[in-house]
């Protein structure tokens, strides 16, 4: 029985002692008599079907016929009758039993049961395979799974019928060795609730088989230095542009941005493994993510890091398909608040940003590009799970890109800034805050300048960074004391033609410090295949990952 209070229907489901099976909708509502009346029609029509009779037959059994219709009544768990004008909502209790003439069911009500079971289209040797399991009075981890790949044909065997041989692995996630290269997987998973309960099982196989992996990747040696989760008075964060397929897979991407790299490397399903690797390997706290396709972060990304214990948010940037996705560790962090913005709107519709908005107004060139931005801002606030006075101000964001748009990146994080102030000193005082990104934007630029040193003058170079015709000038200031926890390295983006310093985690130098960097690839590793991304490294950027800790 399946009843849900939001719906006005409940269903039901069982089947026949001649094996037909049945499938009812009923009125919650209804008097559970109209239900049981219902069900003994159905009976009956399931048994006069089962012997095909002549007319002559059936007229002889006249009356028996018409007797044929069963008694069928409800009984609750304690044995007693349960009334015929109880409504059925009320009436269908779990462990109630159901007679349908001498045959007996147990009412099992909202039993675990899975949505949606689907493997990757992609599955690599060495690299984490990660369901996507949605599932309805159950949850993925108190879910049983099973993994089994399927037989090799006999040398000269008929390779028509498929065997499948169970593996050892009983995980969620399951990586495969480099000998079930060549072969398919299959997942047998069965929905369960935590409390014993468990639905019926479903089987998915894999529409491919494994392939080889790629071998070493950018981020190894990186993985020997966040094994393992750090202590509960530290935060492992991570921010990373992970290249949007919406603009990995263009024309212009492959013959001219990104001319040296293997066109399957580009492929949004062989990225995917390498970042999934990747992203899990580094056992972080947080995670900043920028160019997130929308169906990489739901179909892939949010199920893969679910199984490694992290929440997922996204946030759309409008008229696009990709955007950011902040990711924080379940039993570390629970999320207070989302306060995320589009700075074109915010700039347009809140008080907060009058003024900017009046200064912005005297320079209309300006003021068109700025609000033709679909540039957005995600910002949670977290509380420690294990120190409610401990919170945190996390802020994600990805500025504008273009080389000449200094000015419009100043604007654009000026609205930032003024933004997390608000949500950083109003609305929960006094909270630190951890700033990540891809900001656009060098050590010697305008914008970092401003994040880092808390103003920008009115005659800074970058206010005039795409000509005089363009310039508009103005003094700005935010609060904080801000600190690139990172550093500045030589560069977070390595392209054919580029390379330099774009990404950054900001952290709040009063209430937190760095207690270690983990370093980014050597720069032969990133160089091996020219340039990124490469076979061994899923993104045009590299990730930036830390160990903060409260002062």
């Amino acid at each position: 029985v399946r009843c849900v209070p939001s719906e006005p229907k409940l269903s039901l489901r069982f089947v026949l002692p001649d094996g037909s099976a049945r499938h009812m909708q009923r009125d919650q509502a209804e008097p559970l008599g109209r239900a049981l009346a219902r069900i003994a029609t159905n009976a009956a029509k399931g048994h006069g079907k089962s012997g095909k009779k002549s007319k002559k037959a059936r007229a002889e059994d006249g009356a028996e016929g018409e007797a044929a219709v069963p008694a069928v009544r409800l009984f609750s768990r304690d044995g007693a009758a349960v009334a015929e004008e109880v409504p059925n909502a009320a009436a269908w209790q779990d462990g109630a039993v159901l007679h349908i003439g001498d045959a007996r069911y147990r009412v099992e009500r909202n039993p675990p049961a899975l949505t949606e079971l689907r493997l990757p289209r992609s599955l690599l040797a060495g690299f984490p395979v990660c369901p996507k399991v949605s599932a309805e009075f159950a949850a993925p981890q108190h879910c049983l799974f099973r993994w089994f790949r399927e037989q090799r044909p006999a040398d000269g065997g008929d390779a028509a019928g498929v065997a499948w041989v169970e593996t050892a692995a009983a995980e969620r996630v399951f990586t495969p060795s480099n000998a079930l290269v060549g072969l398919r997987l299959k997942l047998r998973c069965t929905p369960g609730d935590g409390e014993q309960r468990y639905g019926p099982a479903r089987e998915v196989e894999s529409s491919g088989p494994v392939e080889a992996g790629p071998g070493a990747c950018t981020f190894d040696a990186r993985h020997l230095y966040t094994k393992k989760v750090c202590g509960h008075g530290s935060v492992r964060a991570v921010s990373y542009n992970i290249l949007a397929d919406t603009y990995a897979q263009t024309e212009f991407s492959r013959t001219v941005l990104y001319p040296y790299c293997a066109p399957y490397a580009l492929e949004i399903d062989y990225r995917q493994n390498l970042l999934k690797k990747e992203l899990a390997g580094y056992s972080a706290d947080l995670i900043c993510l920028q160019e997130v396709d929308k169906s990489v972060f739901v179909d892939s990304l949010a199920p893969a890091l679910d199984a490694f214990g992290l929440e997922g948010l996204f946030r759309i940037k409008e008229k696009q398909h990709e955007g950011l996705a902040t990711f924080y560790r379940r039993d570390k962090f629970s999320l207070l608040g989302q306060h995320d913005i589009a700075f074109s709107e915010a700039l347009l519709s809140e008080p907060l940003h009058k003024e900017l908005c009046e200064q912005l107004a005297k320079y209309p060139l300006v003021q068109e590009k700025v609000l033709q931005r679909s540039s957005v801002l995600q910002v949670s606030v977290l509380q420690s799970t294990t120190d409610p006075s401990r919170k945190l101000c996390v802020a994600n964001t990805h500025l504008y890109w273009h080389p000449k748009g200094g000015n419009i990146r100043l604007i654009q994080i000026a609205v930032a800034m003024s933004h997390i102030k608000h949500v950083a000193c109003d609305l929960y005082p006094g909270i630190p805050v951890i700033f990540c990104g891809d900001f656009n934007s060098t050590p010697s630029s305008g914008t970092y300048s401003f994040i880092s040193s808390g103003g920008i003058a009115e005659d800074h170079e970058d206010w005039v960074s795409n000509g005089e015709e363009e310039r508009c000038s103005m003094s700005l200031s935010h609060p904080f004391k801000l600190l690139s926890a990172c550093g500045e390295p030589a560069y977070t983006n390595y392209v054919g033609g580029f390379h330099g310093c774009l990404d950054y985690i900001f952290i709040d130098r009063n209430a937190l410090e760095v207690e270690q960097v983990i370093p980014l690839p050597s720069h032969e590793e990133i160089t091996t295949h020219q340039a990124l991304p490469s076979v061994s490294h899923p993104s045009d950027h590299i990730a930036l990952i830390c160990d903060l800790k409260w002062k």
